[in-house]
């Protein structure tokens, strides 16, 4: 599936947790077509004085319901009128858009670290992990116990709770996650099966942090990274990446990049 502009009509849009909500869309195309850590780029009607589509990547999707899910943090103007999006509202979105997360063919064991609504990029990747046989873990990490809502999801994907970190000690471990990252790699050293591949989603810091310590251990990481974004397919340059190899453009050279190409800011 090349890049369409298509319909989406709602199917349930439900708060989570504080300004954490998960939107159920049906989209037929994009639910067949989306690769693991592509986007779609969504229109938030009726906002005259906001035109521009706002991205989201896919967090989970039912491909014989044709639906999709996104999960959306409000905190603009966008996202805050999507919060009253009742079922059987139609938008128009643009999918599916970007570079998908790409692990090595011959990756046994992988580690997933997401941070607040990063967990949701690595939802599909750790569903298409775990089909192709490859021994997963996953680390998140949130502000609070209530923050951390992706948490069910990945045990039941991975048939086992993630490993998780809060900054007020409320569930978890209390602190960051690159503390369970720099665990995670020195108990896969002494049990003689490192990991091949790790890929990272949250806020910058966590993304930078977790990066080094991959680097450092000489595991292959890739990470997802958020830009604010105007046209969503490359061609206003207002998603620019700083790379080893010049500037790139997080919607269509991205989202997905691989970590010791980013100059991080």
């Amino acid at each position: 599936m090349g890049l369409e502009d298509i319909q989406a009509r709602v199917r349930a849009n439900k708060q989570l947790f504080e300004n954490l909500w998960l939107m159920e869309l049906e989209c037929p195309n994009v639910a067949a077509n989306i690769m693991p850590g592509q986007f779609v780029h969504l229109e938030v009607p009726d906002l005259q004085a906001n035109i521009l589509r706002r991205p989201f990547s896919i967090f989970d999707r039912d491909e014989d319901a044709g639906t999709v899910e996104v999960l959306y943090q409000a905190v603009g103007i966008g996202t805050r009128a999507m919060r009253t999006w009742e079922p059987g509202l139609v938008t128009r979105m643009i999918g599916c858009i970007g570079r998908p997360w790409e692990v090595p063919y011959d990756t046994e064991r992988a580690l997933l670290v997401g941070g607040g609504v990063g967990a949701a990029p690595l939802n599909l990747l750790c569903q298409e992990l775990m089909a192709s046989d490859v021994d997963v873990d996953v680390i998140l990490g949130a502000q609070t116990e209530g923050a951390l809502v992706c948490r069910a999801r990945y045990e039941r994907t991975c048939g086992r709770e993630p490993a998780c970190s809060t900054d007020d000690g409320t569930y978890g471990r209390e602190g960051f996650a690159t503390m369970l990252v720099e665990e995670a790699l020195a108990r896969a050293q002494a049990e003689g099966r490192p990991y091949d591949y790790a890929a990272v989603c949250g806020p910058e810091p966590l993304m930078r942090a977790a990066s080094q310590l991959f680097m450092e251990a000489g595991v292959r990481c890739q990470v997802s990274l958020e830009r604010r974004m105007a046209c969503g397919v490359g061609a206003c340059l207002s998603c620019v990446v700083d790379t080893a190899s010049g500037k790139k453009r997080a919607c269509v050279d991205g989202p997905i990049f691989d970590a010791e190409e980013v100059l991080w800011r």
